[in-house]
């Protein structure tokens, strides 16, 4: 019976105390807001229900609406008291929120409702800053205007500016920098808003910037220039405008060891080639050693064998662009030369999956059956690479050349012992190649 009577007298201050909570919001407005039901919210708003709301995961009424990009809704619920600078659990105001996604309208209503500029995210991050990436120029002006600081920072150090340029926002980045932002400011990784307009491969962002007198001397982490990033992030016009205005050491190497030359030719870009050797950069330069650590775990992997010195003329040829290749060879880069490891122009080009960069060496370099210094030909060398959709046009292309099945490797075994083991749809590319030998030959531009 005391038993009893405790278990009793618990549930009876268990239910007292629940009775006294403040009564949770309603659920009508929070799932009309879900379903962006904009009548069923404004009948719940009218029936008493709580503008300020707290739904669950610490989010508010505001910021829900703001997730359904529905600008009516945000206007109703700022218009019944939803006070626009409540954040969120995770630190995010509604007007943050609002910037990330873009919607400049409710980005407006939210300032049209005195939300603060300047209330930053827990890590730093202004809503002018991620308005400047995701949102339009307009908005941006108009948050400048109502004194948004050009040089708040996040816990990066990454200011608007930088931001804007993330995403090639050039009209934000213009807004901006008028206002006053600090064109050279660094992170505290040693990022400039130029490397940022740089890697967001919008060139009119990295133009705006140079004009503007943007330092190009800046280096970054691992002492990166800024031609080296355009060419590490592959922005063809922003690495010419740099090589226009003088602003690398054409004979500078890279991390990898690559010279500007070796990187443009292994990327393919024939004007950015053209104007690398237009302004003086050596068709016959050599690449150096690598500055790279390779990582590997035990049992796992092995780092890749370091490169002997290339030219630009087999860089372009190992991966597959026979455009450059010609523009090489047309200013004078030597067809024949051959690397420490053995390899020439055809062996570079047998381990790319180009056919047409293929016939394109063979025309330079004449021997289908040279090989590299573990006596590797090109036929043992595309049997050796796994299967590509433009396997069997290689095939076909060494065949017509007078590729030979029985030349042995240092290890003693033929292309044909190669492709007898070997996987069945690249043995079977194989020999269809060369059984016939008579397919048409690939057009290309002969010296």
């Amino acid at each position: 019976m005391l038993r009893a009577a405790a278990y009793l007298l618990a549930a009876t201050a268990m239910a007292s105390a629940a009775s006294a909570k403040p009564a949770g919001p309603a659920p009508d407005l929070a799932r009309a807001i879900a379903a962006d039901d904009l009548a069923g919210a404004r009948a719940a708003l009218t029936t008493g229900a709580n503008p300020n709301a707290v739904f669950g995961y610490g989010e508010t009424a505001l910021a829900r609406a703001v997730e359904t990009q529905d600008a009516a809704m945000v206007s109703l619920l700022l218009g019944h008291g939803a006070k626009p600078d409540t954040a969120d659990a995770r630190g995010f105001t509604p007007l943050i929120l609002a910037c990330e996604r873009g919607n400049a309208e409710i980005v407006s209503a939210l300032l049209d409702a005195k939300a603060s500029v300047n209330t930053a995210a827990p890590d730093g991050t202004t809503p002018l800053a991620v308005c400047a990436r995701f949102s339009k120029p307009a908005t941006v002006s108009r948050m400048l205007a109502l004194g948004a600081k050009t040089g708040a920072a996040d816990g990066r150090g990454q200011t608007p500016l930088m931001w804007a340029a993330s995403s090639g926002n050039v009209e934000a980045m213009a807004a901006l920098l008028k206002a006053g932002a600090q064109i050279d400011r660094t992170t505290g990784a040693g990022f400039t808003p130029l490397f940022f307009a740089i890697k967001s491969g919008v060139p009119a962002a990295t133009q705006l910037l140079l004009d503007a007198g943007a330092d190009v001397a800046h280096r970054g982490p691992e002492n990166t220039g800024a031609l080296q990033l355009a060419l590490y992030q592959k922005n063809w016009p922003a690495a010419a405008m740099l090589i226009e205005r003088g602003a690398a050491d054409l004979t500078e190497r890279d991390r990898n060891g690559n010279q500007p030359l070796h990187a443009a030719a292994a990327g393919g870009d024939g004007e950015l080639v053209a104007l690398l050797l237009e302004k003086g950069a050596d068709p016959n330069g050599l690449t150096g050693p690598s500055r790279i650590t390779w990582v590997t775990e035990a049992n796992f992997g092995m780092p890749p064998p370091p490169v002997p010195p290339t030219p630009p003329l087999l860089t372009a040829a190992e991966h597959g662009q026979a455009d450059a290749m010609k523009i090489l060879a047309d200013a004078g880069a030597d067809k024949a030369f051959v690397a420490e490891n053995g390899n020439n122009v055809v062996v570079a080009a047998a381990h790319s999956h180009s056919p047409i960069a293929l016939e394109q060496a063979l025309a330079m370099a004449p021997d289908a059956n040279v090989a590299d210094a573990q006596g590797n030909t090109p036929l043992h060398v595309l049997l050796m690479g796994g299967f590509h959709s433009d396997l069997r046009a290689m095939f076909s292309v060494l065949a017509r050349h007078g590729a030979r099945t029985d030349i042995p490797n240092e290890k003693g075994l033929t292309a044909a012992q190669f492709a007898e083991k070997g996987l069945t749809v690249v043995r079977e590319a194989y020999q269809q190649a060369f059984a016939d030998t008579a397919s048409p030959m690939v057009a290309v531009s002969h010296d």
